[in-house]
């Protein structure tokens, strides 16, 4: 079964106003087109309209009756998004802070753009990291406003969840994202790794997958999407029975010990090292697939040798890459990256073990776009969670 198959039954609602229609799959489209007496065809030409042709409003879709049109822009079908703010960086990478149209600013997200050509292509099966696209691009989308999860090094995180986006909410930034392109850019690889634990998000999420990848849409290979996780365990295993091992899975570790992993990842006092290894043991992977390790470097808490040994004890058995990410400076956050030279200690640790590990480049550091400080510094200020993260930071 392909990750297109896995729709949810199709729905007949008789209006658009506040339903997720981004989020649809074309027989959910057929649907409403039936229930307002349009012939069912219409349903699949409205998804091509907004998820191939980026139709941003109804006025665009030439192929529709005008009746139809004049109906679906009454009902206000559209992006929910727009553009509010674009960073760029000296690296190419660009930042795009996203608001609803009504302005909140308590409900904008942001999203990021990464020419592939400065990229290393750790999760890439077919190339082994070797491969460079000038006018590739991958993107970095968010799943959450905010975040609950908590990480200790995490601008999101300290800023608490304010709600989940919905699977339309998703699927609009890459639309956002691929008209923001420069010819003879296409986007060839989607990360959610932007604001928020997308799988604590699960429902919304993977819809959202599902009308990505959709055949008449924007039809993205699930290969080339990449799920990263904190490691909520029931999640991951949802995750590998709707999508059979055809969507990438990364995983954020940080810590080999429970005691040192729980308090940079407190998700980890529910879903202990134990339960995540026995969930990435099962988890199932395609032909020369392997899960992702994330693991930030965190100086005198996480970077030493024991450390690397620890982390290499604990990956016998799985099929893995490791990335290494030098921890990106975030405020109210008074930790460190290590020294390159611990850092090439460490990545050689690791790899006299066996491993092929890489280390993150630091890409939009400068636009606070980089792992990690996705907190939307272009926006008005959001108040932190100061007590929470120095009561976290106490414990390290």
């Amino acid at each position: 079964m392909s990750p297109s198959d896995a729709a949810s039954e199709p729905v007949a609602p008789t209006g658009l106003e506040g339903v997720d229609y981004l989020g649809w799959l074309p027989e959910e489209w057929s649907a409403w087109a039936r229930s307002v007496g349009e012939p069912a065809y219409r349903g699949r030409q409205i998804f091509e309209w907004l998820h191939r042709h980026l139709a941003a409003e109804p006025a665009a879709m030439s192929s529709l009756p005008e009746s139809l049109r004049a109906h679906l822009t009454a009902a206000g079908v559209g992006w929910p998004w727009r553009l509010s703010v674009e960073s760029k960086s000296d690296d190419g990478t660009r930042k795009l802070l996203l608001e609803p149209h009504n302005g909140d600013p308590k409900a904008r997200i942001e999203t990021v753009l990464l020419p592939e050509q400065l990229v290393n292509f750790e999760d890439d099966p077919y190339t082994g990291g070797l491969r460079k696209e000038s006018d590739a691009v991958s993107q970095c989308i968010s799943s959450q406003v905010g975040c609950a999860m908590g990480c200790v090094f995490c601008a999101s995180g300290a800023l608490g969840l304010t709600r989940h986006l919905s699977a339309g909410e998703i699927v609009a930034q890459t639309s956002l994202g691929r008209v923001q392109l420069e010819a003879p850019q296409h986007l060839r690889r989607l990360v959610y790794m932007g604001m928020g634990e997308p799988l604590h998000n699960y429902e919304q999420t993977a819809r959202s997958i599902r009308v990505l990848t959709h055949p008449w849409g924007f039809a993205l290979g699930a290969r080339r999407i990449t799920i990263s996780t904190s490691g909520l365990v029931p999640k991951i295993d949802a995750l590998a029975q709707d999508f059979e091992g055809h969507v990438h899975l990364a995983v954020s570790l940080h810590a080999a010990d429970n005691e040192t992993r729980t308090k940079i990842l407190p998700i980890n006092q529910r879903y202990p090292l134990e339960d995540l290894y026995a969930c990435l043991k099962r988890y199932p992977l395609r032909r020369r697939r392997w899960i992702t390790i994330e693991y930030t470097l965190i100086e005198g808490i996480n970077d030493g040798l024991a450390d690397a040994r620890a982390l290499a004890r604990w990956l016998r058995g799985l099929c893995v890459k490791v990335n290494l990410i030098p921890l990106n400076p975030v405020d109210h956050v008074p930790l460190k990256a290590p020294s390159p030279a611990r850092v090439h200690a460490f990545q050689r640790q690791l790899m006299d073990a066996g491993y092929s590990v890489y280390v993150r480049k630091q890409r939009g550091d400068d636009i606070d776009a980089a792992c990690g400080q996705l907190a939307m510094r272009a926006a008005p200020a959001r108040p932190a969670r100061p007590a929470a993260t120095a009561r976290r930071l106490a414990l390290l």
